[in-house]
């Protein structure tokens, strides 16, 4: 098969179809192949995967492309190893079993990410529960006492405790899942149009699991119960249906039976000119009476088939309107013959139809239609679509979180198919790949036989097409700008790509509650000892002779002293169970439920916009909260609004364009600047250039579609200049600028009818909306597109311009070129992309002056944290462009690495360019970003940005970020050639800057140092590099490069690569980590985290669902952090630490008393004691410590994030202090039994009726009541704050005791306990040993507190000192208080409520009022200090030159520009960025480098990769 071109080489050329050839992924050359790291995560499946991608063909040269002959069309000619699936092609017997059911068994398309069902909740949520050694312990003790042998009184009630805790967990778990259920099943069931009534060979409806049946069963006869319950209670109330019910009962009318609620500039009015589609059961009505839409321009007899394109008519005239200079028409275009799937000899019964159905009972091998707006519910290959040219839209927000259009393409062979009786007649096999995480790859191939309509006699062709992930559209993605697309399904499930990224959903437990086991292990071991010291003693005492025992008992039950010591070992187990806290669990599932319930209702982290509160979602790990000292965040979506506004532009050396930057606000900050005052004044200056702007605008042009409050380019000398007040050659420079801006892109135009209409602009990314936008609001509008034509309102005059080529953007190229041919017939070609590629393709010897200028521009605008862009342009003669062409065409119809050769061809054209000038665009960041990234900074948490971006624009927002400063050296980390060696001797030589080697025992030295790295080196690496530097043997260099620097970013990584890094962190360096993200891409790091965290931002979902917490916007983690996570560490260590005291006390009190009963195991106290005093006598203080303690405010929190670095060394929750407090609690039993042993040791306590009170049920009353009332005391000395609840709570429990005392003891049931209340508490000698007791015990631990305090003060003692010298007080002005110098940012345009300064007073903050901090705080937002390692920052870090005060000077003699003279002011201040040295936007370095690809055509080497250093 040969393209047919124009041999005669006419003098005007024939317009050819824009091939979308670069919308994938271009990946390096060792990327071919799957990493064995992920092979081996699949080697389980029953398919196995592909061991070769197809192989390439020679590299192509441009004077040497040729076109591959027919039967190398499917790549190296052998089947693709993974899966086949047939269409309306049996099976082969190999398929299938002896049954004749498929043997390839494919996954349901129905995900799961609960972690229970109705069947496995009980047994599944005991296992969970019983990981706990504590409910094991406490499940013996109850089965040991089922025994009387044990002395056990009451088994039953001694197992309630048991059963209570594991009910109320229980409980806990199922709401917590519910959630993830109720989501699940909204996917799950949401409604898709297949194909029924038709077999699909690749799946049998009989051949389901026993197991499986048994489920939905199980699920069946759950929902109808709850269902029936459910209408008994309401079968009063009106009956409706659910949408998702009413979805599945009605008809969904066709794409011509509904009216879009917005269509685009071409096809307003317009009617339909083709059949219906068929479906279920009504069918489509037929075409309706043609209308006809009229403009200057453009004259169309029919409508479009689309919002975007036209189909040709065929009685008109060419499309691009120009004749030969023969008067013919240009010679027609013969396309390539790609074949069709339908067989036109067929027979089909026509029963088929779509159907609209749940996602979850789509199978592989089904046809699928999918709707405008509808989400994809599988991975599925496009067959046709609504535009006659086989392009979709897909948005990806829910992949990658951004909201920027992809062009997919449906397949050659099955453009002609649009019915349901065109999927019958279809018969083909797709040979796929395995399923795999790649995101931007997929290979296979569509093979059929070819049969001629004119000879139904002949068998046919074989033909094939290769399939690649242009075709494919990925599941979670969203159709956009597309009636309709035809599809089927290839993967499903969880082998779908989203799926297989995100992994399972993890069960996390928070580190202390991993640590708690092993302390409890400890108790274990104390308890032990005790038991087995008792079994000892006891076992001797019995065994010897002429005892007091002899005369007084009858035999022991063991009959023998082994026997006996045994059983008393496992009597003591019972007796001493409380030594082991089986409350401590279910007291901290209450105190965490309750933090969940405050984060939630934390009115300062809802997001109001999109009424969203932050939602904690998995409420077990709120301590892990306070230990961070890792955050991996991705960028699009979660840093940056994904908002892109063009702010400025260079243009034949005249800088234009008004904007104060979040980097510009930063940096100023850092010189000391009051960015406040500032910023007010040049929001006032570019308030006022505005008006002028717009006024000066509509007096040159009346243009409609200019809307006041979208301008973003404020620039009004732009204007002055482009209306020739400057001489005609900036106007004409300006005016083939905003030329370039309106015709190289791939922007959509939709329009909203209105007065005025309104244009959107729909594009592959918002970099490209954004530029056209701005040529629309300067008079350029592009109005739509007309075939190969784009349509142009240029200053009110509308222009056909005939659109040749369109090479566009990709990762390799970093450029966009448009070949167009001009009204006046001459073809130009316009050229966007970064600044070094343009500088390299620029003509030699040319332009050295603009060269010069506009370079120094792009580098003041890079510096402001804007992502620039260089446009330029080329004019082509005739002649070179028809021969360049034909190339094109050859290229763009290979089926053997097509890519490459289109590239080739591409770099060939562009070059010789000519500099028009340059772009600044801002992605705007989220509100407060900037500042919650120092605070978090300052509490001493590092933050890695991990972004699927390109490394320019990962920079650009690092600045804006404050992650990167002009101090700091870059290490740009790229491998060039792939090579483990090179990458090492790369990580060798940046450790040696440190001082390191990547030894082991480096590592041990950095695992226990949780300092903040010095703010002098950044790391930027590349996701191919960083696939090198993972592996195994290269992992612990950079783990400790990484280490060492202030930042890092990871930019073009996936999102298995990304949960890489955060499990490299968190396993190499022992450290707490948390990630952040909005997009599915995110979901891998954020399960793979100790905390995941999703943004329920205006993207998607996909994150949040599963996510720990989910928020609504980036600055709400540090309120969650440093307020609430901080508060629940501090809390749960101190609560775990005193329910370990307080058993101790209780449990050795009972051990001492063992020792004068010769361990008999006898009961000192109430055997209800026993069982309440963890129920009710010490669980509100306790459990109210964790709930509601609190050292200082949440304002001081804020104030002094440094408070935060005792949770990141983890000095709250330590084995000292356990032990501590073990030991304290071993002397407190001390005291409280011996003050009651030595009260009645003289054995003459008579009362006053004559009677004693010294049998054991009353002197256990005695020591019971002192020690309750020393336990709770010994909690509220612990506590921070006391209030009258706290207090209350405390005066509760110790009275407790006696209420209970009295009640009990008031009944004859009681037994020998009968009336021992009134008989103990009437005595004074009761109430004297309470209140010496209670001091003797509490003293040593109160003079501990004061000493520390006084002598040996942490950090929060000073800050709480000074809150009670009213240093704080000033925080009490705001509502929501943002620590000094961290003030919303003056470059932010809107800032949400929460975020907002509600000063209550104008009394600015006077010097003595501000905090004097501790020495190892010094350093914070409000004490600054220039030369700070763990502060702020300070431009003076390291040694550069001083400042030199300079007159604002006047730019290239032109009026002054207030923006850039002040950007360029400010840089004269500071010592040269590191630009200067790196690869980035140096003005020095642009104007000397060389263009290397200006040369001849054939030189391609390095194109697209010149190195700036």
């Amino acid at each position: 098969m040969v393209i047919k071109s124009d041999e005669q080489g006419s003098n005007v050329s024939t317009p050819t179809k824009r091939i979308r050839w670069a919308t994938q992924r271009v990946t390096g050359p060792n990327e071919r192949r799957i990493r064995q790291s992920i092979r081996d995560r699949f080697q389980n499946r029953k398919t196995t995967p592909a061991e070769k991608k197809r192989q390439s063909g020679d590299t192509s040269h441009l004077d040497g492309i040729t076109e591959e002959p027919e039967e190398s069309e499917t790549g190296d000619g052998q089947e693709l190893s993974g899966r086949r699936i047939h269409f309306n092609i049996p099976l082969p017997d190999a398929a299938k079993d002896e049954d004749g059911h498929p043997i390839a068994r494919y996954e349901r398309n129905k995900i799961r990410t609960a972690k229970y069902t109705p069947l496995s909740f009980v047994p599944k949520n005991l296992w969970f529960q019983f990981h706990n050694v504590a409910n094991i312990y406490f499940l013996f003790v109850i089965l040991l006492g089922i025994y009387w042998i044990f002395g056990n009184p009451n088994p039953a009630l001694s197992s309630v405790p048991l059963i209570v805790i594991l009910f109320l967990t229980a409980i806990k778990d199922a709401i917590e899942d519910w959630r993830r259920t109720v989501l699940d099943n909204e996917l799950n069931n949401a409604p898709t149009h297949r194909l029924v009534d038709w077999n699909n060979v690749n799946s049998s409806e009989d051949n389901i699991s026993l197991w499986r049946r048994i489920k939905k069963a199980t699920t069946h006869s759950i929902i109808s119960t709850y269902k029936a319950w459910t209408f008994k209670r309401k079968s009063n109330a009106a009956g409706g249906k659910s949408y998702t019910q009413r979805a599945l009962d009605e008809n969904r009318p066709s794409v011509e039976t509904r009216q879009s609620h917005r269509a685009s500039v071409f096809s307003i009015q317009s009617g339909t000119s083709e059949d219906g589609i068929k479906m279920t059961p009504v069918p489509s009505p037929q075409p309706e009476a043609g209308q006809h839409l009229h403009n200057d321009k453009l004259a169309v007899n029919d409508r479009p088939t689309t919002s975007f394109s036209f189909e040709h008519h065929e009685n008109a005239p060419p499309a691009n309107g120009h004749i030969s200079p023969a008067g013919q028409p240009d010679k027609e275009y013969v396309p390539k013959f790609y074949g069709s799937i339908m067989d036109p000899f067929k027979q089909v019964p026509g029963k088929a139809r779509f159907k609209s159905d749940h996602w979850k009972n789509v199978q592989v091998g089904d046809f699928v239609r999918i709707y405008n707006e509808d989400q994809i519910p599988a991975d599925v290959v496009v067959l046709s679509t609504s535009d006659p040219d086989g392009q979709c839209y897909v948005e990806t927000k829910n992949l990658d979180g951004e909201t920027n259009l992809k062009v997919r393409q449906a397949l050659h062979c099955s453009r002609t198919m649009k019915h349901a009786k065109d999927c019958e007649k279809a018969s083909f096999v797709i040979e796929s790949e395995p399923p795999n995480v790649n995101l931007y790859q997929y290979s296979g191939a569509a093979r059929w036989t070819q049969r001629d309509a004119r000879k139904p006699e002949e068998p046919g062709t074989e033909m094939a097409e290769p399939i690649s992930i242009n075709n494919l559209l990925l599941r979670g993605c969203s159709l956009r700008n597309t009636d309709w697309v035809l599809g089927v399904v290839v993967y499903t499930g969880r082998e779908t790509k989203i799926m297989l990224n995100s992994g399972i959903t993890p069960s996390k437990r928070s580190r202390i509650a991993r640590d708690l086991n092993r302390y409890v292990v400890y108790n274990f071991v104390v308890l032990f000892c005790m038991c087995l010291v008792s079994g000892i003693v006891q076992g001797v005492t019995w065994a010897k002779s002429s005892t007091s025992s002899d005369f007084f008992e009858y035999g022991s039950i063991g009959g023998r002293s082994a026997m006996d010591g045994f059983i008393t070992f496992w009597s003591c187990v019972i007796l001493f169970q409380n030594l082991v806290p089986i409350s401590l669990y279910i007291s901290l599932e209450i105190i965490k439920t309750a933090q969940a319930f405050f984060i939630y209702s934390d009115t300062w982290m809802y997001y109001e916009r999109i009424d969203y509160p932050c939602t904690p979602k998995s409420w077990n790990i709120s301590d892990d909260l306070g230990q961070i000292e890792y955050i991996f965040s991705d960028k699009t979506g979660t840093l940056t609004q994904n908002v892109m506004e063009f702010k400025k532009c260079t243009i034949n050396g005249v800088p234009y364009g008004e904007a104060y930057t979040e980097a510009q606000a930063g940096m100023q900050r850092r010189q000391g600047i009051d960015i406040e005052a500032e910023g007010a004044k040049v929001h006032k200056q570019i308030a006022e250039d505005r008006v002028k702007m717009l006024q000066d605008l509509r007096k040159m042009h009346a243009n409609p579609y200019l809307h006041d409050h979208e301008l973003t380019f404020v620039a009004p000398d732009f204007v002055n200049d482009l209306a020739g007040l400057s001489g005609v050659e900036q106007k004409t420079a300006n005016k083939e600028f905003m030329l370039a801006l309106a015709l190289c892109h791939t922007v959509i135009t939709e329009r909203t009818p209105g007065d005025p209409p309104k244009l959107e602009f729909k594009a592959q990314s918002p970099d490209e909306a954004a530029l056209v936008a701005t040529a629309r609001d300067c008079g350029f509008t592009v109005m739509g597109r007309s075939n190969d034509s784009i349509i142009l309102n240029v200053l009110g005059q509308e222009q056909e311009f005939t659109v040749l080529n369109t090479l566009e953007f990709n990762s390799s190229r970093k450029r966009m070129s448009a070949i167009i041919r001009m009204p006046n017939g001459k073809i130009i070609l316009y050229c966007k992309g970064a600044d070094s590629v343009i500088y390299s393709r620029l003509r030699p010897g040319e332009q050295s002056q603009l060269r010069r200028l506009t370079g120094e521009h792009l580098e003041m605008f890079a510096r402001e944290g804007l992502r620039t862009l260089c446009i330029a342009c080329k004019e082509l003669a005739e002649e070179e462009y028809q021969m360049w062409n034909r190339e094109h065409d050859l290229a763009a119809a290979a089926i053997v690495d097509r890519e490459d050769k289109l590239e080739a061809v591409s770099d060939a054209i562009e070059r010789e360019l000519t500099l028009l000038g340059g772009t600044a665009i801002e992605d705007r960041l989220q509100d407060g970003v900037p500042d919650a990234i120092a605070l978090l900074g300052d509490a001493g948490i590092k933050l890695w940005v991990l972004t699927g971006d390109k490394v320019e624009t990962a920079i650009n927002i690092g600045f804006s970020c404050n992650l990167l400063n002009n101090d700091m050296d870059l290490i740009v980390f790229k491998i060039e050639d792939e090579k483990l060696e090179t990458a090492e001797a790369e990580l060798d030589r940046h450790l040696e800057t440190f001082g390191l080697k990547g030894s082991d025992e480096e590592l041990q030295v950095a695992r226990k140092d949780h300092r903040a790295p010095k703010p002098t080196h950044a790391i930027v690496i590349d996701g191919d590099s960083l696939k090198l530097v993972l592996e195994n043997q290269l992992r612990q260099k950079f783990l400790l490069l990484c280490k060492q620097c202030k930042s890092v970013l990871c930019c073009r990584v996936s999102p298995s690569q990304k949960a890489a890094v955060v499990r490299m962190v968190k396993n190499g360096l022992d450290v707490m980590t948390l990630s952040v993200g909005d997009g599915a891409n995110d979901v891998a790091m954020i399960q793979e985290a100790d905390v995941g965290v999703g943004i329920a931002g205006e993207e998607g979902r996909q994150a949040v669902m599963s996510s720990d917490y989910a928020i609504g916007q980036f600055r709400y983690l540090q309120r969650l952090i440093l307020v609430h996570g901080r508060w629940s560490y501090r809390r749960l260590a101190e609560t775990i630490a005193n329910f370990f005291y307080k058993n101790i006390v209780w449990t050795f009190a009972l051990f001492w008393y063992q020792i004068y009963n010769n361990f008999d195991v006898t009961y000192l106290f109430d055997y209800t004691y026993i069982l309440l005093v963890n129920l009710a006598f010490t669980s509100l203080p306790v459990i109210f410590m964790g709930i509601l303690d609190q050292d200082v405010s949440d304002k001081v929190s804020l104030a002094v994030p440094q408070l935060y670095r005792r949770g990141i060394e983890r000095k709250e929750w330590t084995s000292l202090k356990f032990w501590t407090y073990m030991l304290d609690g071993i002397y407190q039993s001390v005291i409280c039994y011996y003050m009651g042993h030595f009260l009645f040791a003289p054995a003459k306590f008579v009362t006053s009726n004559g009677l004693t009170i010294n049998d054991r049920p009353r002197v256990g009353v005695f020591i019971a009541c002192a020690t309750i009332v020393v336990v709770n005391t010994y909690v509220l000395i612990n506590m921070y704050r006391w209030d009258w609840l706290i207090l209350l709570l405390t005066a509760i429990s110790i009275l407790l005791i006696w209420f209970w005392t009295g009640v009990y003891t008031a009944f004859s049931s009681s037994l020998q306990f009968y009336k021992a209340a009134p008989q103990v508490f009437g005595q004074l000698s009761f109430w004297a040993m309470v209140l010496l007791t209670a001091g003797v015990c509490l003293l040593p631990r109160f003079a501990a507190k004061a000493f520390q305090k006084l002598y040996l003060p942490r950090d929060i003692d000073i800050i709480r000192e000074q809150v009670r010298q009213g240093k704080f007080q000033h925080l009490d002005r705001y509502e929501a208080y943002v620590p000094p110098g961290k003030l919303p940012s003056a470059a932010s345009s809107e800032v949400s409520e929460p975020a907002k300064l509600h000063q209550r007073g104008g009394k600015a903050l006077d010097d003595d009022e501000r905090p004097i901090y501790p020495p190892s705080i010094a350093n914070t937002g409000t004490t600054h200090n220039p030369r700070s390692q763990t502060g702020s920052d300070g431009t003076d870090y390291t040694g550069h030159r001083p400042s030199v005060e300079q007159r604002p000077r006047a730019s290239f003699e032109r009026p002054i520009r207030p923006s850039f003279d002040r950007m360029r002011d400010s840089m004269d201040r500071i010592r040269p960025s590191f630009e200067a040295s790196n690869d980035f936007t140096s003005a020095a370095l642009l104007t000397r480098l060389e263009s290397s690809h200006s040369g001849t055509a054939s030189r391609r080497h390095g194109h697209g990769s010149s190195s700036l250093r």
